[in-house]
């Protein structure tokens, strides 16, 4: 079997998961993982970010660029082939990575209503509910200020009505936790259960599938679950199950 070389690009949150793959795969990997929660600055600023980056790559060393991400509120829209394939698994964000399959996320997701997912990278990358990059959409409206800084800047009256509009946009009731495999031990499904019982909310763990992820590394990319942009062409929108499509 011929061996090939990668650049991968991926979220920070899926370190464990995509280490352990690479050490497997029977490809060359070169991994460069990227600050988590860079969906929340915004899609067009998290497309700019990504293809900065893509930029910098020496694609004469390489066969393809791989992309860790799934669509993430549209953060890969518009990024673009140069001389060597970009691909991307066909999710729509990072939960269908760790479920391996988008039917099995599309499937829960719908029978679970208000469930935040958890797993070991999200956790120990930073576990909050919201993101604090310094550009963050979050951190732009002041959504992370506590009560006496929203005081300060708004006025008593208009802090608590922020408060409370914050406070009704949380309608997560459940929190799940995916077992990947790569967990060094049980501290932090732990940790997501006591988070639940903190919260009085439901708990639940649920064992992930790194099939999808280790095809991505292999280069085994089927048309139903990878989108292979060839140079030339972008990533666009697709309103369809096929979820982007390359123009």
């Amino acid at each position: 079997m011929v061996s090939l070389k990668y650049k991968l690009f991926a979220c920070e949150i899926l370190f464990r998961e995509l280490c352990s793959l690479a050490a497997a795969s029977s490809n060359v990997i070169d991994l460069e993982f990227l600050p988590k929660g860079l969906h929340d600055i915004g899609r067009i600023d998290m497309s700019e970010f990504l293809a900065e980056r893509i930029d910098t790559v020496d694609e004469s060393q390489y066969d393809a660029i791989l992309l860790g991400y799934a669509l993430c509120s549209g953060g890969i829209v518009g990024l673009s082939a140069r001389t060597i394939p970009l691909v991307v698994p066909r999710a729509h964000d990072c939960i269908t990575l760790f479920l391996g399959d988008k039917k099995r996320y599309e499937e829960y997701f719908f029978a679970n209503p208000g469930t935040y997912f958890k797993t070991t990278g999200w956790i120990e990358r930073g576990g909050d509910l919201t993101q604090d990059l310094p550009d963050s959409i979050s951190e732009k409206l002041g959504l992370n200020m506590s009560m006496r800084k929203m005081v300060e800047k708004y006025g008593e009256e208009n802090a608590k009505f922020l408060r409370d509009q914050i406070t009704k946009m949380q309608f997560y009731t459940k929190f799940a936790f995916i077992e990947t495999g790569v967990e060094p031990n049980d501290s932090f499904e732990r940790q997501t259960r006591e988070l639940a019982e903190e919260r009085r909310w439901k708990f639940e763990k649920l064992t992930g599938d790194l099939s999808l992820l280790r095809r991505l590394l292999e280069g085994d990319w089927n048309t139903d679950d990878f989108l292979v942009v060839e140079p030339g062409r972008r990533i666009e929108f697709s309103y369809d199950g096929n979820i982007v499509h390359a123009i």
